[in-house]
């Protein structure tokens, strides 16, 4: 008898999200700030500080504020399945119709989703609950550590590349080659993220190049500004 095992891409999206956002983050981040001091200074020491800095001050930022922000989406879920738990032991066949009446919203008959409802509750009460009334599923469960890493380790790896080009390109290039090789990065990670994903290539492709050459001409903008004024 042959199985059939389906993988969808929606799977992808809690990985996926974290990784684009942290890579595209670090690039536009890292190269915005050394354009804002490539164009306010001549020094490629200071520009290669700022990316350094810049590097380890976004990394720290992004584990601490995915890990915040999943821990709150954690201690939610746990409170709502907390409060599941309590309803299933005190009230268990209220709890069973409410669950058959989900059954029965989304198409099947009354009889039957009593049935399937009674079946799913006798096998994993809470389980059921969670996935079918509160939404919650392994794939969708708020993991704040593995969030915190995933997001500092893709925004260093984004923030090296334009650091890599600061240090083989000449003080006086680096204005305008650091965009430009950001921009290249930004167009190969939107590229790569939309074909993980299955999206079509061509917008997010443009929608990250646009923004991040909005970043760096306005950072860039400022310096030169700074850079005159003081």
């Amino acid at each position: 008898m042959l199985s059939h095992v389906e993988r969808h891409l929606v799977e992808r999206i809690g990985w996926l999200r974290a990784a684009v956002l942290g890579a595209n983050d670090g690039i536009i981040s890292t190269a915005s700030l050394m354009v804002g001091v490539a164009s306010a200074s001549t020094s490629s020491d200071e520009v290669i500080v700022a990316g350094v800095a810049g590097l380890v001050a976004g990394a720290m930022s992004m584990a601490a504020g995915e890990y915040v922000s999943v821990s709150s989406q954690s201690d939610t879920e746990r409170a709502d399945l907390d409060r599941e738990r309590r309803e299933l032991e005190l009230q268990p066949e209220l709890e069973l119709s409410e669950l058959a009446k989900i059954y029965e919203g989304r198409g099947v008959e009354p009889a039957l989703a009593r049935t399937v409802a009674a079946q799913l509750m006798a096998r994993d009460a809470l389980a059921a609950h969670a996935r079918d009334e509160l939404g919650i599923t392994d794939t969708a469960t708020a993991r704040p550590v593995q969030a915190a890493l995933t997001s500092a380790a893709t925004f260093s790896v984004g923030a090296v590349l334009p650091l890599l080009v600061a240090l083989v390109t000449p003080a006086q290039w680096a204005s305008s080659s650091i965009p430009a090789a950001s921009l290249l990065f930004l167009a190969v990670l939107g590229a790569a993220s939309a074909k993980a994903g299955g999206a079509d290539v061509l917008k997010p492709t443009a929608r990250v190049v646009f923004w991040g050459a909005l970043a760096m001409a306005t950072t860039g903008l400022v310096g030169a500004l700074i850079g005159r004024a003081v």
